[in-house]
């Protein structure tokens, strides 16, 4: 069925800090969607932001109408599309500490017994009960400092999905990948047992980027990450890295200072993960991009195909996200040039041409994830709705029901204008509960 969710910003935040909601973001403020993930349950958690940060306002301004802020939202919606309830916390530890572990690329699971877990950067996992009531419980990595005594936390990992049969798709950081000062993502890994409150299965590594990330000790090994029997870390990760296996089939192509994306289960032992090269400041269009596929003995059986590195690169608006849909084996990619859809076995089976009018509307929207019953969920960035739009059970029918969907979107946007009469479409609410994490 389609639906659409709003991300609504809570009244009370609005007020309290004072949010011009009719103000341009040029002026130092702005709402940004991070995730959207769908529960088994036909539920749907969305996870975005809302900051002020404004030029010539110190640090120490008390105003809470003039200080700057960040804030991480959490909004649960029924299949119906109703939301249900909403968590709010800091991002920035301002003065309000919250439970929840901060870091960079933060995202959403929900865990194969219904608990949600949020992600970050660098390997912080918070697990948050359903409803959103409360914390259940957070393993912080304590991220390595430069030029500061390390102490190692409770480490865990920087995302998360859930495959059919529950194994954990995991991500793992580690220090001086490409030689940088700081812990980036670099391990792709599964986990067999169930993380809990109380007990954490270790992740078995099956792929990595850098094969020899710098300076490492004996602090920077990672006991609950394991190859061969043995912690990750100094020279213990798996090789060849991903990286190496590409550059041997393109010798032209650069991946020095490239980054791995979130990889998505295809199946229990099948995955597509996406790695793509480095960035420049005056424009990254062309730059080469895989998304590699990698079974659960970590070989690299293949890729998703059929993508031109200029016609359709992801590197216009940093569109890097896949999702797929492991009991049918799709695997989906939106970026501003189309909507791309795969089968398990790589080969593209769907592109729908954001030149075409159709599907023009897509280059406004970002691909957020599939929900276990393979609808995608797609996010509007300017508009702050997400749309979810049934998939077909053959992908030759994708673009009729994507064309259905953008349509029907047309029509319920109006309807909930009426509604929730947003400003500058930032849609608030103060009608459902409201915890603070």
């Amino acid at each position: 069925m389609i639906q659409m969710y709003p991300l609504a910003l809570p009244g009370t935040l609005v007020d309290h800090r004072r949010i011009d909601l009719a103000v341009l973001y040029s002026k130092g403020w702005g709402v940004h969607a991070y995730d959207v993930v769908g529960a088994p349950n036909g539920e749907v958690y969305a996870l975005y932001g809302v900051y002020r940060h404004t030029y010539g306002v110190t640090d120490d301004e008390q105003d809470p109408g003039q200080a700057n802020f960040g804030y991480r939202i959490i909004t649960r919606y029924a299949p119906d599309g109703e939301v249900m309830a909403s968590a709010v916390f800091r991002s920035d530890g301002a003065g309000e500490p919250s439970a929840v572990v901060d870091g960079g690329d933060m995202s959403l699971c929900v865990l194969p017994d219904g608990v949600l877990a949020i992600s970050a950067r660098p390997d912080n996992t918070t697990l948050v009960a359903p409803d959103l009531s409360r914390v259940l419980a957070a393993y912080d990595s304590k991220d390595r400092r430069p030029f500061g005594e390390f102490a190692p936390g409770d480490a865990f990992a920087t995302s998360i999905g859930v495959t059919p049969s529950g194994r954990l798709l995991c991500t793992v950081a580690e220090y001086g990948v490409w030689r940088y000062g700081n812990l980036l993502t670099n391990i792709v890994g599964v986990a067999d047992g169930p993380l809990t409150t109380t007990s954490k299965p270790a992740i078995e590594a099956i792929a990595s980027l850098d094969p020899q990330p710098a300076h490492h000790s004996e602090v920077d090994s990672r006991a609950h990450a394991v190859h061969q029997g043995a912690p990750i870390g100094l020279a213990n990760r798996p090789r060849p890295a991903l990286t190496e296996l590409v550059a041997g089939e393109d010798h032209l192509s650069n991946w020095d200072r490239s980054r791995l994306g979130r990889p998505v289960p295809l199946a229990d032992d099948l995955f597509a993960v996406p790695m793509y090269a480095r960035t420049f400041r005056g424009g990254s269009r062309g730059q080469p991009f895989v998304f590699a596929l990698v079974n659960d003995q970590g070989e690299m059986t293949g890729r998703l195909h059929g993508l031109h590195e200029w016609r359709d690169s992801p590197f216009t608006g940093f569109c890097f996200n896949l999702a797929a849909d492991p009991h049918r084996g799709h695997a989906y990619h939106l970026n501003r040039y189309g909507l791309y859809a795969w089968n398990r076995a790589g080969v593209l089976r769907a592109k729908l041409d954001t030149e075409d009018k159709a599907f023009k509307p897509l280059a406004h929207f970002a691909l957020g994830a599939c929900t276990p019953d393979g609808d995608l969920l797609l996010i509007h960035t300017k508009q702050h709705l997400i749309l979810r739009v049934p998939a077909p059970e053959d992908l030759t029918g994708l673009a009729a029901a994507v064309e259905e969907a953008l349509r029907a979107y047309t029509r319920r946007r109006t309807a909930l204008k009426k509604q929730w009469t947003p400003v500058n479409w930032h849609w608030t609410q103060t009608s459902v509960p409201l915890h603070r994490l």
